[in-house]
C-alpha cells in the first residue's frame, strides 16, 4: 500500500500545479503544440477494414510506457479487495457511494478509516433485477444535487431485456429502484453506463451501441448516445432534438464524461480495434460511429481531440482538474494526462502524431490539445476503469482486475487517490 503524506489540495492549488503539468508535457515532446514526428493526415477508417476484435486474453497487458508522467502524480491506496467497482459518486458528508458491477451492491466508502488505515466500507443495498452479463450489471451512479434534502441517487443498470436508469431513495427502509428511462439497448458488451450531473443541473448518461452499430446513427434508438434528462427522466430543456433525450450521437461505447471549469463537456470512448477516443461533446453533434472511428473525414461528423491504439488504451473514465484531463485505460493499464489549455477550434483539421503501430497516438493542437498526452501508472495497478473528481480536488481511480480480463492479485480490486505534485527539476529537463 502506498500512502501519501501530502495534504488535500484546493482547486486553486491544483490548477497551478496542472499548469506545470502542461509545461512539463510540452518539454517532454519538444514544445507546446509542436509536432512529434511527421504530421499525420486525417484518414477515413472503415470499421469493416479493422482487425478482429481482441479476445479477453489479449487484454492482459499493453506495451510499455514511452512518455511517463509518474513524477507528476502521487497515489494513495484507499480501499482494497472490492469486486469490479464501477461507478463512484460523492455525498455531502465526504463519503462516496460505489457500485460493484457483478455483485449488484452499492457500498458506502468512508469518510472514516479502519484500523488498517483504509477507508471504511459498508454495504448500503443490493439492487434486485440486475442482470450481470459480462460487461452488464450495476453500472453508473450519481447522487442528486439535492441529496441532503431528497436522499436520492440515480443508477444505471442492466436487466435481461434492456439497460435502464432509475432513481433510488436511500432513506427508505428497503430502497427500491424506480425506473425513469427504460429501453436502452443491452448486450454482453457495449452497454455504456456512466451517469453524472452536469453543471447545468441535468442528468447525463452514456449509452453503448450494444453491438448494433447502426443504432448509433438512429436518433430514435437510445444506443450509442449521450443522453440529457431531468430527474424524472424527461428530455431536458434545450436538448438539440425536440422531444428527445439525445444530446449527442454516433458513439460506440462512451463510458466516461466530465466537465471543465468553463462547463465544457468531454467524453472518453472505447473504439473498435483501431482507435480509442477523447471527445469534446457539443449538443446535436454526430461523432461518426460506425461511419468513422478515430480521426476521419465526413460531412457533418465531429472529430475526436485525441485518439490512441487499443493496445495502449481501451479508454474508459475521465476526470478534469484545472486544464488537465485524466483519462483511464483498461487494456493499456495506465492513465493519460492530457493538456486541454489551448484555444479550441473544434473544426480544426490539423492532426499530429507520435509513435508507430500499437503505440500510436494522434491529437489535434487546433482543437485545444497542448501536446502529446503523458502516460503514468503504466502496469502498476492493472486495468484502471473510472476516474472521478473528489470534493478535495483529488481524483479517485478504480481498478477492474476481477472482470475476467486480467489476473488479479489479493489486493484487487482497489480504489486509488491521485493528486498532482510540483514537477521536480529533473523532470523539466528531459
Amino acid at each position: 500500500m502506498e500512502k501519501s503524506s501530502r495534504p488535500a489540495h484546493d482547486s486553486v492549488a491544483v490548477s497551478r500545479r496542472l499548469r506545470a503539468v502542461v509545461a512539463v508535457a510540452a518539454l517532454a515532446v519538444g514544445g507546446l503544440g509542436a509536432c512529434v514526428g511527421d504530421p499525420e493526415p486525417a484518414a477515413t477508417k472503415s470499421p469493416n477494414a479493422a482487425a478482429a476484435i481482441p479476445t479477453p486474453t489479449d487484454f492482459h497487458r499493453g506495451p510499455a510506457s514511452t512518455a511517463r508522467g509518474d513524477d507528476l502524480v502521487t497515489v494513495e491506496t484507499l480501499v482494497t479487495r472490492l469486486d469490479i467497482p464501477w461507478g463512484v459518486t460523492f455525498l455531502p458528508d465526504g463519503s462516496a457511494l460505489v457500485t460493484e458491477r457483478h455483485k449488484r451492491r452499492i457500498l458506502r466508502v468512508g469518510p472514516g478509516r479502519g484500523a488498517d488505515g483504509e477507508l471504511t466500507v459498508r454495504p448500503v443495498t443490493t439492487i434486485e433485477g440486475v442482470y450481470a452479463n459480462n460487461e452488464g450489471g450495476l453500472l453508473g451512479i450519481a447522487a442528486s444535487p439535492h441529496f441532503r434534502r431528497d436522499q436520492t441517487v440515480f443508477i444505471y443498470y442492466t436487466t435481461k431485456k434492456d439497460n435502464r436508469i432509475a432513481k433510488l431513495r436511500l432513506s427508505d427502509r428497503r430502497p427500491r429502484p424506480v425506473p425513469i428511462v427504460t429501453g436502452i439497448p443491452q448486450a454482453g458488451v457495449h452497454n455504456g453506463g456512466r451517469l453524472a450531473f452536469g453543471p447545468d443541473g441535468y442528468l447525463y448518461a452514456t449509452t453503448g451501441d450494444a453491438s448494433r452499430a447502426g443504432g448509433a446513427q438512429d436518433l430514435n434508438d437510445l444506443g450509442g448516445k449521450i443522453l440529457r434528462m431531468t430527474m424524472d427522466g424527461k428530455p431536458a430543456p434545450g436538448n438539440p432534438f425536440k422531444g428527445s433525450l439525445v444530446w449527442s450521437y454516433g458513439h460506440r461505447n462512451p463510458e466516461g464524461i466530465a466537465w471543465d471549469a468553463n462547463g465544457t463537456m468531454y467524453s472518453a470512448e472505447i473504439g473498435e480495434a483501431v482507435w480509442d477516443e477523447l471527445n469534446l461533446i457539443l449538443p446535436g453533434r454526430n461523432y461518426g460511429w460506425p461511419k468513422v472511428q478515430g480521426m476521419g473525414t465526413g460531412r457533418g461528423l465531429t472529430n475526436p481531440l485525441v485518439v490512441w491504439r487499443p493496445e495502449i488504451g481501451v479508454t474508459n473514465g475521465i476526470a478534469i482538474v484545472g486544464q488537465t484531463a485524466i483519462v483511464t485505460c483498461l487494456r493499456g493499464q495506465r492513465i493519460y494526462l492530457v493538456g486541454l489549455g489551448g484555444p479550441v477550434n473544434i473544426g480544426s483539421e490539423r492532426i499530429v502524431g507520435s509513435g508507430v503501430g500499437e503505440a500510436s497516438i494522434r491529437w489535434r493542437p487546433g482543437a485545444g490539445i497542448t501536446g502529446r498526452p503523458l502516460e503514468a501508472l503504466t502496469g502498476r495497478y492493472g486495468r484502471i476503469r473510472d476516474a472521478v473528481r473528489a470534493p478535495d480536488g483529488s481524483v479517485w481511480l478504480t481498478t477492474s482486475n476481477r472482470d475476467g480480463r486480467n489476473q488479479p492479485v489479493p489486493e484487487d480490486d482497489r480504489i486509488l487517490r491521485l493528486t498532482f505534485r510540483s514537477p521536480s527539476p529533473s523532470s523539466t529537463t528531459r
